[in-house]
C-alpha cells in the first residue's frame, strides 16, 4: 500500500515549483526534499558547492551493498524570459482542463526528481528492495555547467554505480546516449587609442574578427557523422567589444556553443581552436585567450544492458506503446557522472514529460504522466537489483 496518495505526489511536485530555483537556490530544494525524507526515516546528505551560498547537492541512499543503482536529477530551472508572455504563475503548479501541470521546471526536470524522490519513499516502506542499493542524487547547477555533477563525480559518488538513470523530460523515448557540450569564450586584448591616432593603440576586434572567419573556415573542412547522434556543431553566439564609437577597442570577445559526439569530442574541438589561436596570434600580434568555462563530454554506451531493457519493457507496459530507444542531442549530467565509464555502463535518461516542453513558456508535465512515472520507478529499481547478478 501506498505511503503517498496521488494528491500527496502532486502536492510535493508543487511545493518544489514553488521554490525559485533559477539558476541558484538548489540548497532550498535540497532542504525540502531532506525534511520530505527524514519523515520516512531516508538519511540524507548535503553537499554544498565551494564559493556558493545557495547552492548544494542532495545525496540519500535506500537498500545497502551491492550493486548499486544512482539515480539523479538537478534542482535549477532556467529563467521564465518574459513572464507576460506566460498564461500561469511560472512559480505555483497549475493544472488546466487538460490535465497538464504548468509551471517553471514541471518538465525539467522538477517533476522527474520528485518522482525519483517519491519512488524511494515508497520503495523503502514497502521493503521490495532485498539487496542493492539506491543512491539518490540531486544536483546544483545543471542548466549552465553541472557543476553539481562535478563535485559528486569528483567526491567518488559515481565510483561503485552500476547503473544510472536521470528522469530528465523525454517520455516519448529512453535515451541511452547523448551529445556533449562545450562553451568557449574567446577573448582579444589590444590597447586603447583616440580613434583619429589608430596607430597609437591595436583593435582588439580585428583579431577577433580574423579568428571567427579562419575558424569557420577551417571548421567547413570536417567531415565526421555519428549514425546514432549525427554530426557536431559549431556556432558563435555571442560578439562583444569596444564601448565607444570614436575610441580603438582594447578588449573585445566572442562566445562559442558546441555541441560534441565521440567521433570530434570535446577535445578535437579545444585544439582547433588553439590552432587558430596560433595562427592569428602569428599574422596579428594579437593576444588571444581561449577559455573551454563549460565542458561537458558526450555520453556514449551501447545500450545494450538488462537495467535498459527492463525500462523498456516497463515504459511499453506502463504507457501501453512500443517505445523508440534512441539519442538525445541535449546533454545531461551524465557528462560528468560518467566521467569514468566505458560504453558498455548501464545508463538510461528516461523521465516525465516531453523533450519540448523544455525552457518554453507555459511549460508543463501531464499529471498523468507523472504519476505514472512514478508507479514505474517504484517497480523499475528493485526489480532491477533483487534481479541483478
Amino acid at each position: 500500500m501506498s505511503v503517498l496518495s496521488n494528491e500527496a505526489r502532486v502536492k510535493i511536485l508543487s511545493d518544489i515549483i514553488e521554490i525559485q530555483s533559477v539558476n541558484e537556490k538548489e540548497l532550498d530544494v535540497a532542504h525540502y526534499l531532506q525534511q520530505l525524507f527524514k519523515q520516512y526515516d531516508i538519511q540524507s546528505e548535503i553537499l554544498k558547492l565551494d564559493g556558493e551560498d545557495s547552492r548544494a547537492n542532495l545525496v540519500a541512499e535506500v537498500g545497502n551493498g551491492k550493486p548499486v543503482v544512482g539515480v539523479s536529477g538537478h534542482m535549477d530551472v532556467v529563467t521564465t524570459g518574459d513572464t507576460d508572455q506566460w498564461h500561469y504563475n511560472p512559480f505555483k503548479l497549475t493544472e488546466d482542463n487538460e490535465g497538464k501541470l504548468h509551471g517553471r521546471g514541471s518538465a525539467d526536470m522538477k517533476s522527474g526528481l520528485a518522482a525519483l524522490a517519491i519512488s524511494l519513499i515508497e520503495i523503502k516502506a514497502a521493503g521490495t528492495l532485498n539487496k542493492g542499493t539506491i543512491r539518490f542524487m540531486a544536483t546544483a547547477g545543471e542548466e549552465v555547467t553541472s557543476n553539481g555533477a562535478a563535485l559528486l563525480h569528483d567526491k567518488g559518488y559515481m565510483d561503485d554505480v552500476d547503473a544510472l538513470l536521470i528522469a530528465e523530460p523525454s517520455q516519448d523515448g529512453i535515451v541511452y546516449t547523448h551529445k556533449g557540450t562545450m562553451d568557449i569564450r574567446v577573448t582579444s586584448k589590444g590597447k586603447s587609442a583616440h580613434s583619429s591616432m589608430p596607430e597609437l593603440g591595436f583593435n582588439a576586434i580585428n583579431p577577433l574578427v580574423d579568428f571567427i572567419h579562419y575558424l569557420n573556415a577551417e571548421y567547413n573542412k570536417v567531415d565526421v557523422h555519428s549514425e546514432l547522434l549525427g554530426t557536431p556543431t559549431m556556432n558563435a553566439t555571442v560578439i562583444n567589444g569596444g564601448d565607444q564609437v570614436n575610441s580603438i577597442p582594447e578588449f573585445s570577445e566572442a562566445l562559442f556553443n558546441m555541441r560534441t559526439i565521440p567521433d570530434f569530442d570535446n577535445t578535437k574541438f579545444e585544439a582547433l581552436f588553439n590552432q587558430i589561436k596560433d595562427k592569428v596570434a602569428t599574422e596579428d600580434n594579437g593576444e588571444i585567450t581561449i577559455d573551454p568555462y563549460v565542458n561537458r563530454n558526450p555520453v556514449y554506451t551501447n545500450g545494450n544492458n538488462d537495467f535498459l531493457k527492463l525500462a523498456k519493457s516497463l515504459g511499453d507496459e506502463y504507457f501501453n506503446r512500443d517505445l523508440d530507444v534512441t539519442s538525445s542531442t541535449a546533454t545531461t549530467d551524465a557528462s560528468y557522472l560518467m566521467k569514468d565509464k566505458d560504453e558498455s555502463f548501464a545508463f538510461v535518461m528516461y523521465g516525465p514529460g516531453e523533450t519540448g516542453q523544455a525552457h518554453q513558456v507555459d511549460e508543463y508535465v501531464y499529471k498523468d504522466t507523472y504519476l505514472t512515472f512514478i508507479n514505474l520507478y517504484i517497480q523499475l529499481l528493485p526489480q532491477y537489483l533483487n534481479s541483478a547478478n
